[in-house]
């Protein structure tokens, strides 16, 4: 995302997403924070290192949009305090509007072993621009007793007409927790055990291993359950993001407990983490983190890191499995159709229309030589093939050239590929997404084929553009 005010006509650069959130000041972007809808305009916050494009002296950035289509950025709206429970560093939480005052509520750090205190900042204007911390935090740290090397990243939820917290959790002899606070105002909580950890069998098939569960965000599915978003830190590495369904129910001593019966991996891509959401009356909305695939140097040299997905709608199919899709006002994104056998854009949507006459059929969708897109859907797979351009990082894990998703098969489905410069998503049948960085970022023309058995395909291709 560029600031188009201050740059009307930035130059293209066909390695730098222009039409996602990140720092118009470039360097280091991370998790997304607190989306907000208020006073008619969507907000959202990001932990931003101002100074490098590494990791580090963590704020909170600002963009706000009043259609998820035009984003402006707004610059820095939460910086650390020195000598406070956030000198080093503000980081995630979530925001909510209190008695009409708009008001993160994130982790605040003054030590470097991952364990951080829940701390308030209000806004000082209606706008949002700037947020004024409390000097003291609402919880100074986690509940006594408790043998923790995380505590981080609040998340305020609602359920049958009560506000309750969770916050990311780990024990030190390994086991991931998700705590449970009760919050009777902002400045009152209280502890109340444990929502869900790392014994539940269910859990530690889909969101296992893991060390500590960063970054929960709990939301509705729309059929009286609920989706459990966490993301898996593993002893200083930030992993994948997991999902988990299941159902709140009341606990002893008035608390409540999340019991999950399925789940799966969030994105099956390698750039996409730190997942959060803004829960509306008919959908939810979920950002990740899309990380580099470079090496840190390279970051460094290009001066950013990081950039955040396009919102995604998120919940369950008719038959309970996930059902994930670019969020509807994308469409307004849909600028010229591309004709066939011109350079792709610098950022531009693809949609494959698949129809299979023969078990196994398998199609294959090129962009430019570097990279490839099959679908079997018969099988339920999306497979992305970067063999002509490998990932040169080193962190989280070194990659394999090709990354799958799996999903259930049927007769036929729709693959969306959502391209800006080097970020690719790629959704199949609203079922599986994912989301890989690719440079350098794919060139040429795009192609579509029947590789193997026997199916039809209709193709249309759209350059990606505020209208």
């Amino acid at each position: 995302m560029a600031d188009r005010t201050a740059h009307p006509h930035p130059p293209v650069d066909r390695d730098v997403p222009r039409l996602h959130v990140r720092p118009a000041a470039g360097q280091w972007c991370n998790d997304p924070n607190g989306p907000l809808f208020h006073n008619g305009r969507y907000h959202l916050f990001l932990q931003h290192n101002p100074h490098a494009a590494v990791w580090g002296d963590i704020h909170w950035a600002h963009a706000s949009s009043p259609d998820l289509v035009r984003w402006t950025d707004h610059g820095v709206a939460l910086a650390p305090t020195p000598g406070s429970p956030d000198a080093l560093g503000a980081w995630s939480g979530c925001a909510v509007v209190e008695d009409g005052v708009p008001t993160a509520v994130y982790t605040g750090m003054d030590r470097d072993d991952g364990i951080g205190s829940v701390m308030l900042a209000r806004s000082v204007d209606p706008d949002i621009r700037t947020f004024k911390a409390e000097p003291h935090p609402a919880v100074p740290g986690p509940p006594p007793g408790l043998d923790l090397i995380a505590f981080r990243d609040p998340y305020l939820f609602t359920h049958d007409g009560r506000r309750w917290a969770v916050i990311g959790a780990g024990h030190r002899d390994g086991r991931p927790d998700v705590l449970l606070y009760r919050v009777d105002a902002l400045t009152q909580w209280t502890y109340v055990g444990s929502l869900l950890d790392g014994t539940d069998p269910v859990a530690a098939r889909h969101a296992m291993p893991a060390t500590a569960w960063e970054c929960p965000a709990l939301l509705p599915t729309g059929d009286g359950r609920q989706m459990l978003l966490l993301s898996l830190w593993i002893d200083g590495v930030t992993y994948t993001t997991a999902y988990l369904t299941g159902e709140l129910r009341a606990a002893d001593g008035g608390s409540l407990r999340f019991v999950p019966t399925a789940g799966g991996v969030f994105d099956h891509g390698r750039d996409c983490y730190a997942a959060t959401a803004l829960v509306e009356d008919d959908r939810n909305l979920v950002w990740g983190w899309s990380w580099e695939s470079r090496t840190e140097a390279e970051s460094a040299t290009a001066g950013w890191a990081g950039c955040l997905t396009y919102p995604r709608e998120v919940g369950v199919h008719a038959d309970g499995s996930l059902r994930v899709a670019p969020a509807r006002e994308l469409y307004a994104l849909r600028g010229r159709a591309v004709p066939a056998g011109d350079e792709l854009p610098p950022a531009y949507e693809v949609q494959v229309d698949v129809s299979v006459a023969q078990p196994d059929t398998e199609v294959a969708v090129r962009l430019g030589p570097t990279v490839e897109l099959r679908v079997n859907p018969t099988r339920g797979l999306l497979t992305l093939d970067r063999t002509a351009a490998p990932a040169s990082a080193v962190h989280p894990y070194r990659r394999t050239p090709t990354v799958t998703a799996a999903t259930s098969g049927g007769p036929g489905g729709r693959l969306r590929v959502c391209v800006d410069g080097p970020l690719i998503e790629a959704f199949w049948d609203e079922r599986v997404v994912v989301t890989e960085k690719v440079y350098p970022a794919p060139v040429g023309v795009l192609s579509v084929e029947v590789v193997q058995g026997v199916g039809d395909v209709s193709v249309s291709v759209w350059e990606a553009g505020e209208s």
